[in-house]
């Protein structure tokens, strides 16, 4: 059986819809997967148009009427816009629509009617105009899926994962929030995904929060009060984790391949690596959730927006990582 993947064409006003319609016309994708397309008539054709692409869905009139037929793409349409689409900036009609995607594939999720979501890029600034109340789409998700868990997300570039011990904070706030429950939190997380994945025994790389791991107590003592005694413990229950280690020089080990995955504990200690290390084929895996949900690292680019030019190569990626996550459902 092939899974069914839901795809979203993202934040209107970016280079979102053209990078899923250009996904979505992929003759390979639309073998490997029954694909559902949840997004309004409008921003669609506006898509089709910039792509050059007639992707002739097959239109389903509700979640509960959902039909495929194969090697075509299904639609659930949305009610769309309300107004004309307003490229290369943040509008609360993107946000809103944003939104309702989100929530119908959640929902569509829940009902075991789809195994994994990928959404082209959003945009934050927008998703709170359009009324997202959490701390970003994942904390959103988590909510609509009822998960009371640790969920975070997960960069990945090529074979190498990321996760982080917190995530959009601010950096004043991050200390107070590294604390041995929240490092075993990210390290278990990123571990069952890999082994999901199909690695069979990641090793997992964990970071210091100061410069140089704190140098044995003078730059500051979370690595010897909290840090290390989780990884500790860890290990004492099995766990492949080592560390902590140097943020400045972890990811140099981890890209020659010495681990798995690199635990870090703040957004930008391991973004920042990451995207320098392959921008335009990375993907933001949300972990903890009952499915796998993902989109490319890339954000909605204002600033290329219908253009035509938006790169897919990391949404790509997000579609084979779900594909394969979602396959033994």
């Amino acid at each position: 059986m092939k899974p069914t993947v839901a795809v979203l064409l993202g934040d209107a006003g970016g280079v979102g819809p053209e990078m899923a319609l250009k996904l979505l016309a992929r003759d390979a994708n639309r073998q490997a997967a029954q694909l559902l397309l949840i997004g309004s008539a409008d921003i669609l054709a506006d898509a089709e148009r910039l792509t050059g692409q007639a992707l002739d869905p097959l239109r389903c009139p509700a979640a509960d009427a959902l039909r495929f037929e194969p090697g075509r793409v299904s639609w659930l349409p949305t009610d769309g816009l309300g107004g004309p689409l307003v490229r290369g900036q943040a509008t609360e009609a993107a946000g809103v629509e944003a939104m309702r995607c989100l929530d119908l594939a959640a929902d569509a999720a829940r009902q075991g009617r789809v195994q994994a979501i990928v959404f082209a890029p959003l945009n934050k600034h927008a998703l709170r105009l359009g009324g997202l109340q959490q701390e970003d789409e994942l904390r959103h998700l988590q909510q609509r899926f009822g998960v009371d868990g640790f969920v975070c997300e997960f960069n990945i570039t090529g074979s190498l994962w990321t996760s982080r011990v917190t995530s959009h904070v601010p950096l004043r706030d991050v200390a107070a929030l590294i604390t041995p429950h929240a490092v075993a939190d990210a390290v278990l997380i990123i571990e069952r995904a890999l082994r999901q994945a199909g690695v069979a025994q990641p090793r997992i790389a964990v970071s210091g929060l100061n410069p140089h791991a704190g140098d044995g107590g003078s730059i500051g003592r979370e690595e010897i009060d909290v840090i290390a005694p989780a990884v500790q413990r860890l290990q004492a229950d099995g766990v492949d984790a080592r560390g902590p280690y140097s943020p400045d020089t972890v990811f140099i080990a981890a890209r020659r391949g010495d681990f798995d995955a690199v635990v870090s504990m703040y957004h930008d200690q391991g973004q920042i690596a990451m995207k320098l290390m392959g921008f335009e084929r990375g993907v933001t895996l949300h972990g903890g959730l009952p499915v796998p949900v993902a989109t490319s690292a890339s954000g909605s680019a204002y600033d290329i927006a219908g253009r035509g030019i938006a790169n897919v190569e990391g949404l790509q990626a997000a579609f084979d990582l779900c594909v394969a996550m979602a396959a033994p459902r």
